[in-house]
């Protein structure tokens, strides 16, 4: 998980370096043939020149890059995680626990002795941080709270131009995988006519996820809150493996109608974390494809 994680931050990176360092380019063209500069002239002008008496400082330049390039992805990856935590297991948790001392109570006592607001404000959140030992609806009332939040990030996300083209290309992925599974030519003709939602996707694996931490967290729960909440994080691990493992036995079971139930709520999220891709955009998931199994030894490439 965490490899995949690091591998899927250095690939977005480098996107990133190549369309900006693009874009530059392009820029820097635009403003020399403004200036009234032909074509090569302004192709010299932005293309780097070879000069061997500094093979040393450029060697030196390229290492430094990769070294800010492997903090930055550091980086990305402790924010990644921190936010994570904090809007899809501190938010939700803090946020059930409440509602449950509110109904579980009527109301919340939340008057200080000198009456002043900001007293009130806390002994109101002092109340609802009253620990509530989990129970399988309040799991369940954290869980859908969570996919609340993560579908609104999504359905956010989706709304950004750039956002939407990865997730064209996350059609395109599907759409060529559902091909080379069916065993036929890996081809923009065949891959065309595929579906873009694939049962054993990632968001179908998060959905399991939630279905997994519902049951997990049901059965080891404490009166603690902080417990409660550790709990969460330290069986991120053991609930993303299960889950893990039912998605991968959804590919060779003989109970596919269990397994068609489960993921069929994945199905439907990928309505939105999936569009319909251009050929080509489906070419480059092909090509992808093909590298991908030339690490297989026994893989047969179309």
């Amino acid at each position: 998980m965490i490899q995949s994680m690091i591998l899927g931050i250095k690939s977005l990176n480098f996107s990133a370096s190549v369309v900006f360092h693009e874009a530059q380019k392009e820029v820097a063209i635009a403003e020399v043939e403004l200036q009234g500069v032909g074509l090569t002239a302004s192709m010299a002008a932005v293309q780097p020149v070879a000069v061997p008496a500094e093979t040393a400082p450029v060697a030196s330049q390229n290492e430094a890059k990769k070294g800010a390039a492997a903090v930055g992805a550091a980086g990305s990856i402790i924010f990644g995680l921190l936010f994570n935590v904090v809007l899809f297991i501190v938010l939700p948790l803090l946020l059930t626990n409440a509602l449950f001392v509110y109904l579980g109570g009527g109301t919340i006592d939340a008057h200080s002795a000198n009456g002043a607001w900001y007293a009130n404000a806390w002994a109101w959140v002092r109340a609802a941080l009253h620990p509530i030992r989990p129970s399988v609806a309040f799991n369940l009332v954290d869980g859908l709270i969570r996919m609340t939040f993560f579908l609104i990030m999504i359905a956010s996300f989706s709304l950004l131009r750039d956002i939407r083209r990865v997730f064209e290309y996350h059609g395109a992925e599907h759409k060529v995988v559902y091909t080379w599974e069916a065993g036929e030519d890996l081809t923009v003709d065949n891959a065309r006519s595929k579906q873009r939602q694939h049962p054993r996707c990632g968001t179908s694996f998060l959905m399991i996820v939630m279905l997994v931490s519902i049951v997990a967290f049901s059965v080891v729960k404490f009166d603690s809150l902080f417990l409660n909440f550790l709990t969460r994080v330290l069986l991120i691990p053991v609930i993303a493996g299960v889950s893990y493992e039912i998605i991968r036995a959804s590919a060779k079971s003989s109970a596919q109608w269990f397994f068609s139930v489960i993921t069929k709520p994945g199905l439907w999220l990928q309505n939105i974390t999936t569009k319909e891709p251009n050929d080509s955009q489906l070419e480059v998931a092909i090509y992808a494809l093909k590298e991908s199994l030339k690490l297989e030894p026994a893989a047969e490439l179309a």
